[in-house]
C-alpha cells in the first residue's frame, strides 16, 4: 500500500497536477461565492420587489380587527323559518338561497373528514396558506395548464366567500392570502371550519331551490340532519362545492336528473381521498362505493309557498310590516311618517324584506294547522257557491279586453275572542286563479252585518234605543231624500229593535242610525279596526247604516269588530304573528294585545242577546240544522245592494267566525242555486267550515259556557205600541211584552197613548158617541190617541193595521171629538156584488157614515136585516141565499137609499140545482 502511495505522489509532482487542482478549487470557490452573493442580492431584490408589489396589491385593504372579522365570517344569509301555532314547523320563507346554520358538534364527523381530505388535507397544519400550493397554482396559471390542482385552503375559501369577490386577479389573491393569515391568527381551526361549512354552496335541494350550508344540504338532499349523514352521503355532499350545479342531483324544478354520474364520480374521488387520509377503512370505502344515490335522495317536497300560498304571502307581509316598524322606530321615524312618504316607505320596505329573507328569523304564527287544512279543503269542495259567470277583463299583456270565466269567491276568518289570535282563514278557492287574499286584503260592502256595529250597539250605548224600543217599519225618507226599503219588499209596522235585527229590516236600522247622527257613530268603526274608511264615510250618509261604505271592509276586519261584543265591549286587534326570534334565539318581537274600550258590558251583552235571535228564529235560523255541535252562538247575516255580497258572522264565548261569498267583479249572486237561496248557501258554508274547525280542534272552538250577563241589566215589561211602561189599558189590550234593558236606559214613563170607552167608527178613526147615534154601531174598546204615533210615521189606523197585521186589531185611533151629522141622508152605495152567499160593497161617499145594514128582500118586497157591520169592519158580510140590498147608516141613524138588488131568486136557485143534478155523471160501476 505504501509503495502505491509513493508512486502517485511522484506522478503528481512530475506533472504539477496538485498545483492545478488547487488553482481549480480556488477558482470554483470564488465563483461559487460570487454567484451566492449575486443570488442573495437578487433574492433580496426580488423579495423586496415582490414584497413591494404585494404591498401595493393590498394597500387599499383595511386592517381588520378581530370583531370585524368575527362579524364577517358569521355574516351569511340564513333562511327564515315559519311555524304554525304550538311551534309546528310550516316551512321556509322564500329566498334566493336556502341556508340553515349548524354548529360543528351538529355535523357528522364523516362530513368533516370528507371536506378536509378533499378540500384541504393540511388544514390543521398550515397557518392559513400553503406556499407550495400557491406557487403551484401560480405556475399553472402562468403556463395555462388545463389541470388545476387548486391553491386555496379552506381558510382562503372562507375569505373569498365572506370578504372578497370571485374575480380572478393577483390583487384579489394577494388580499386573500393576507386575510387568511390574519384570520388564522385570530380564530381557532374549528371556528374557521364551522364557518366554512355554513357558507359553502351545495347546489339545489329536492324542491329545486338553491342551497348553502351543510345542514340545508343534508336535509335538502337526503332528508336527514347533518349529524346523521352516512359516509357515502357525507362524501357526496363534500364533493359538491367544486361544481355545485354540475354535481347536484336535482334540476331547478326539483326533479332528479337523468344522469347522476358527474356527482357520483366526484363522490368516488372524495371517498378515495378519505381512504388515503386514513379517515375510512378499505371495507368502509368498498361499502360506500356501492351507495345507491337515487334511492337515498329525499322525495321532492313542495315549498311552503306551494303548499300554503295564501298563508305564506300573508305571513311574509305581516312579518315584513313588523320589521319595517321596528327599523323605522330605531331611526326615530313614526308610522305616520312612513305612511305619508312613498320614498321613505320603499326604503324601509326593501330593508325589512331583505332582513326577513336573509336573517334566519324564526316566525311563530297563531294559525292552527289542522283547522286551516280542514277549512281550506272544505271551501275547495263546497258545491253551492253558484253559477260561474263570464266577465270582460283587460289582458295585461295585450291591453285588450277578453272574456274570462269568474266563479263565486269566498273569504273566511276565525278569531279567538279573548286573545285576538287568528286561528285560521280561507283566502279563496284557488290561488292559481286569483292571488288576492279574500279574507284579509279584499274589501267589500258588508251589508246588514253592519247593523249591530254601526246602528244598534252605538245607539244603545247612547241610550237612544234598547232591544225593546219600538220603531215603525213603514215607508220612510230622510231629509236628504234617501228612501230605504226592506229586502222582502214589504213593511212590518211597529216592531221592536230586537225584532228588526232578528229579521234584518232595513228601515228601523236607518232610523236608529239617523237618530244617533249627532254622536258620530262612525267613530266606533274606526275604533274597532276598520282601516279602509274614507273621508266620505264620516259624513254619515244614511246608506252607511246598511253597509254602504265607500270602499268596503275586509272579512278579517268585519269579523274582528264582532269580537268586541264577545269580549264584553273591548276591542282586541286580531293578529297572526305571535313572535319573531333571531337566528340566535333572541326574541326580537313579541305580540302584546292592547284591549280598547268600545262599549259597556251592558251594550255588548244586549247586542249579543239580540243576535241570538237571528240564529234561533231569524235570517240565520238554518245554521242550527247545519252545525254538528251546539254552542251559545250569536250572529248576523248581511247582503249588500243588488245581492253582490253575502255575509255571516257569529260568535260563541270562545271564537268569532265570519264568511263572505261574492264575485271578484261585483255582480248579483244567484237568488237560488240548487234549491238553496244565497243567504242560506253562505250560512251552510259557514257551518261546514265551523264543523271542520270543530273536528280538528273541538276544545278550541266549542264551549259549553254561555255569554255571561253583566250587572246593570234589568228585565222590564213595555207597551208594544210605544215601548213605554205598560199602562193598565195596555195590559187589558194584551199589548204587553218584556225585554232586557240597560238599567240606565230602561223605560220610566207609563204609556198614556190609550183610553177606553164607547165610540163610533168612521174612516179609520173613533169618534165620541153622539146622543142619537144608532146603538148597534156603538163600540166599546181601546182607543189610541190621535197623533200618538205621528212621530213614528204612522198617521192612521189603516196604516197601523196594514203594516202591523193582527197585533193591534183591538185598537182604534181616537179622534177625540164628536162626529157631526152632515144633515142629509147618506149617499147610495154604488157597487154591490153577491157571490156564493157572500155580499161585498164599496164604501159610501158620505163623510158621516158609521155603519151598514144588509137586508134580505122577500118576493113581496119585505126586508129582513141579516147583517149590520160597522164602518170599522170590512165591507162584506155572509148573507146566505136570496136577494139583498145594502144601505149606509150615518151618525144620526139615517139610511141611504137601498143599493141595487143582488143575489138569486128561489126559482133561479131551483133551476140551477136541477141543472147541476143533470150534469152529474152517472155511476156505471167500477172494474
Amino acid at each position: 500500500m505504501k509503495n502505491m502511495y509513493d508512486s502517485i505522489k511522484k506522478l503528481l509532482k512530475k506533472h504539477n497536477i496538485a498545483n492545478r487542482l488547487a488553482l481549480t478549487y480556488s477558482v470554483a470557490w470564488n465563483l461559487t461565492l460570487l454567484f451566492f452573493i449575486i443570488g442573495v442580492v437578487v433574492f433580496c431584490f426580488t423579495l423586496g420587489a415582490g414584497g413591494g408589489y404585494f404591498a401595493s396589491l393590498v394597500k387599499d385593504e383595511p386592517i381588520r380587527s378581530y370583531a370585524d372579522m368575527e362579524k364577517s365570517i358569521h355574516d351569511f344569509e340564513q333562511t327564515s323559518e315559519v311555524y304554525f301555532a304550538d311551534q309546528k314547523y310550516l316551512g321556509k320563507v322564500r329566498t334566493d338561497v336556502d341556508r340553515e346554520k349548524a354548529d360543528l358538534d351538529q355535523i357528522s364527523p364523516h362530513l368533516i373528514h370528507a371536506v378536509i381530505s378533499t378540500e384541504d388535507k393540511m388544514f390543521y397544519e398550515h397557518h392559513g396558506v400553503v406556499p407550495k400550493a400557491i406557487v403551484r397554482a401560480m405556475l399553472q396559471e402562468a403556463t395555462g395548464s388545463s389541470v388545476q390542482t387548486g391553491g386555496s385552503t379552506l381558510t382562503q375559501q372562507l375569505i373569498k366567500n365572506q370578504f372578497l369577490t370571485n374575480e380572478t386577479s393577483f390583487d384579489r389573491k394577494a388580499k386573500e392570502i393576507m386575510l387568511a393569515l390574519r384570520l388564522e391568527k385570530y380564530f381557532k381551526k374549528d371556528e374557521i371550519l364551522q364557518a366554512y361549512l355554513n357558507v359553502a354552496d351545495f347546489g339545489r335541494n329536492s324542491s329545486g331551490r338553491n342551497i348553502a350550508g351543510v345542514q340545508t344540504a343534508a336535509q335538502g338532499l337526503f332528508g336527514v340532519d347533518a349529524s346523521k349523514l352516512s359516509i357515502p352521503q357525507a362524501a357526496f355532499i363534500a364533493g359538491l362545492p367544486q361544481s355545485p350545479y354540475g354535481y347536484t342531483p336535482f334540476t331547478n324544478k326539483g326533479e332528479i336528473k337523468e344522469d347522476l354520474s358527474p356527482g357520483l364520480n366526484r363522490m368516488k374521488t372524495v371517498l378515495q381521498r378519505m381512504k388515503d387520509s386514513g379517515f375510512i377503512s378499505d371495507k368502509e370505502y368498498q361499502d360506500a362505493l356501492r351507495f345507491n344515490l337515487a334511492s337515498s335522495l329525499t322525495k321532492s317536497d313542495k315549498s311552503m309557498n306551494e303548499k300554503y300560498p295564501f298563508l305564506t304571502n300573508e305571513i311574509e307581509s305581516r312579518a315584513r310590516n313588523i320589521l319595517m316598524d321596528q327599523m323605522a322606530k330605531a331611526d326615530e321615524i313614526t308610522k305616520e311618517e312612513l305612511a305619508k312618504s312613498d320614498d321613505l316607505y320603499n326604503v324601509y320596505y326593501k330593508k325589512a324584506d331583505t332582513a326577513l329573507r336573509n336573517n334566519g328569523y324564526r316566525i311563530y304564527t297563531t294559525v292552527d294547522q289542522a283547522i286551516y287544512d280542514n277549512m281550506n279543503q272544505i271551501a275547495k269542495d263546497f258545491e253551492y257557491y253558484g253559477t260561474v259567470r263570464a266577465v270582460m277583463k283587460k289582458d295585461l299583456n295585450t291591453g285588450k279586453y277578453v272574456k274570462v270565466k269568474e266563479p263565486v269567491e269566498t273569504g273566511a276568518v276565525l278569531i279567538q275572542n279573548k286573545t285576538g289570535r287568528i286561528l285560521s282563514f280561507v283566502g279563496g278557492r284557488d290561488y292559481n286563479r286569483e292571488q288576492i287574499n279574500h279574507a284579509t286584503r279584499s274589501v267589500r260592502q258588508n251589508g246588514s252585518s253592519m247593523k249591530p256595529l254601526l246602528d244598534y250597539a252605538p245607539a244603545m250605548e247612547q241610550g237612544i234605543v234598547q232591544p225593546g224600543s219600538v220603531v215603525a217599519d213603514v215607508p220612510y225618507s230622510t231629509t236628504g231624500g234617501y228612501t230605504p226599503g226592506n229586502y222582502d219588499g214589504s213593511y212590518h209596522g211597529l216592531v221592536t229593535v230586537r225584532n228588526a235585527l232578528q229579521n234584518s229590516y232595513n228601515i228601523p236600522a236607518v232610523k236608529t242610525f239617523m237618530k244617533n247622527q249627532a254622536n258620530n257613530p262612525v267613530q266606533y268603526l274606526n275604533k274597532m279596526g276598520f282601516t279602509s274608511l274614507q273621508e266620505e264615510d264620516y259624513t254619515g250618509f244614511p246608506s252607511l247604516s246598511l253597509g254602504g261604505l265607500t270602499t268596503g271592509v275586509s272579512v278579517e276586519e268585519n269579523v274582528n269588530a264582532y269580537t268586541t261584543f264577545a269580549n264584553g265591549g273591548k276591542f282586541i286587534d286580531a293578529y297572526m304573528i305571535e313572535k319573531i326570534e333571531s337566528a340566535d334565539g333572541d326574541v326580537i318581537y313579541q305580540h302584546k294585545s292592547k284591549p280598547v274600550d268600545i262599549f259597556t258590558p251592558q251594550t255588548a251583552y244586549l247586542t249579543l242577546d239580540m243576535m241570538r235571535d237571528v240564529i234561533s228564529n231569524g235570517t240565520a235560523r238554518s245554521m242550527n240544522s247545519y252545525l254538528n255541535f251546539s254552542s251559545d252562538f250569536a250572529g248576523k247575516t248581511g247582503t249588500s245592494n243588488f245581492y253582490h255580497d253575502a255575509w255571516f258572522v257569529a260568535s260563541n264565548p270562545s271564537v268569532t267566525f265570519g264568511t263572505w261569498i261574492g264575485y271578484d267583479t261585483p255582480k248579483a249572486l244567484d237568488i237560488s242555486y240548487k234549491g238553496i237561496n244565497y243567504g242560506n248557501r253562505n250560512v251552510l258554508l259557514w257551518s261546514r267550515l265551523m264543523n271542520g274547525a270543530y273536528k280538528a280542534n273541538p276544545d278550541l272552538v266549542q264551549t259549553n259556557e254561555r255569554f255571561k250577563q253583566p250587572n246593570g241589566l234589568v228585565r222590564k215589561s213595555y207597551c208594544t205600541l210605544t215601548g213605554k211602561l205598560p199602562s193598565s189599558l195596555c195590559q187589558k189590550a194584551d199589548l204587553v211584552s218584556s225585554d232586557l234593558f240597560n238599567s240606565k236606559y230602561a223605560p220610566n214613563q207609563v204609556d198614556d197613548s190609550l183610553t177606553e170607552g164607547k165610540f163610533v167608527y168612521m174612516d179609520g178613526k173613533a169618534y165620541k158617541v153622539p146622543k142619537n147615534a144608532p146603538r148597534e154601531f156603538v163600540k166599546t174598546g181601546y182607543l189610541l190617541k190621535e197623533n200618538a204615533l205621528d212621530s213614528m210615521g204612522i198617521h192612521s189606523l189603516k196604516e197601523l193595521k196594514r203594516f202591523s197585521g193582527e197585533k193591534f186589531s183591538s185598537i182604534v185611533i181616537s179622534a177625540n171629538r164628536e162626529l157631526k151629522d152632515d144633515g142629509g141622508n147618506p149617499a147610495t152605495i154604488p157597487h154591490v156584488s153577491w157571490n156564493n152567499q157572500q155580499i161585498t160593497w164599496s164604501k159610501s161617499a158620505s163623510n158621516d157614515v158609521i155603519g151598514y145594514r144588509v137586508y134580505r128582500v122577500a118576493e113581496n118586497g119585505a126586508k129582513q136585516l141579516v147583517a149590520k157591520p160597522s164602518a170599522q169592519d170590512t165591507l162584506s158580510a155572509k148573507a146566505g141565499d136570496g136577494q139583498f140590498v145594502v144601505v149606509a147608516v150615518d151618525v144620526a141613524g139615517k139610511e141611504s137609499a137601498p143599493s141595487q138588488l143582488v143575489g138569486q131568486k128561489k126559482e133561479e136557485k131551483k133551476n140551477d140545482n136541477e141543472k147541476k143534478e143533470k150534469e152529474k155523471p152517472k155511476d156505471t160501476g167500477s172494474t
